[in-house]
């Protein structure tokens, strides 16, 4: 059977269409749900850390996992956040896009954990700047894309290898033994902005509209990676 004539074949093509080729709507629709659920994915992680230190679990956690070879910490991460990444953007089921959103998160969470036990025990107060100047810094790049509406889809090539060259510093950090000083952290700050800049207008451009839960983990994402880099800055200040 011809594809172009069967409706099916039709149905799927309209569902992968890209939000920007609908209309105004349709694209409010979504850039409204894409960011509630990061806001949503946002508050989650807070409430788990939350929950985490009231309880007494980040401690040992922390313990736990200071005790263990990080690459296996960050082994673990990088498996768990791409089967996350994967389910959210292939499957049509929404209870598995929350799912893998859901479980990404809660991977965050818990690999925050150490650091931030560190943080709150010698640098108090740090955390919330490193947060406070993380949310201006990701509102600012948003901005920056909705006003320009450029396409920035060029930095997805540049941005895979300078993440692999990133992973395989952090990899030869841990094997080797030596320190990664501020300037990898400002590095992969200036990274970090820009996988904002790339996943912002990806959700302008190219997600379709079925995967704000998928373009709200990818946001969550980079927001917790510029987090996470911005408080080892404030961290090396405070030594």
């Amino acid at each position: 059977m011809n594809d172009a004539r069967d409706p099916r074949r039709q149905e799927s093509v309209a569902v992968a269409l890209p939000v920007a080729t609908l209309g105004v709507e349709a694209r409010s629709g979504f850039l409204v749900r894409t960011y509630l659920h990061l806001y949503a994915a946002i508050v989650a992680f807070t409430l788990i850390e939350a929950f985490l230190f009231v309880t007494g679990l980040a401690r040992l956690i922390a313990i736990g996992m200071l005790s263990t070879s990080w690459l296996v910490v960050l082994g673990s991460f990088v498996v768990v956040s791409w089967l996350a990444s994967h389910v959210a953007h292939r499957t049509t089921s929404l209870p598995a896009q929350y799912a893998a959103l859901g479980v990404y998160v809660v991977a965050e969470a818990i690999v925050f954990v150490p650091l931030l036990f560190i943080a709150e025990y010698y640098a108090p107060g740090a955390i919330g700047s490193a947060a406070l100047l993380t949310l201006v810094g990701f509102g600012l790049l948003t901005g920056m894309v909705f006003w320009t509406r450029q396409d920035l889809s060029f930095l997805g090539g540049i941005l895979r290898w300078a993440f692999a060259v990133a992973l395989m510093l952090i990899v030869a950090a841990t094997v080797f033994g030596f320190q990664m000083g501020p300037i990898f952290s400002v590095a992969m700050v200036g990274l970090a902005g820009a996988a904002i800049l790339y996943d912002t207008s990806k959700v302008l451009h190219h997600y379709p509209e079925d995967r704000y839960v998928a373009a709200a983990l990818e946001l969550f994402a980079s927001v917790a990676l510029m987090f996470w880099y911005v408080l080892r800055l404030f961290l090396a200040s405070r030594r």
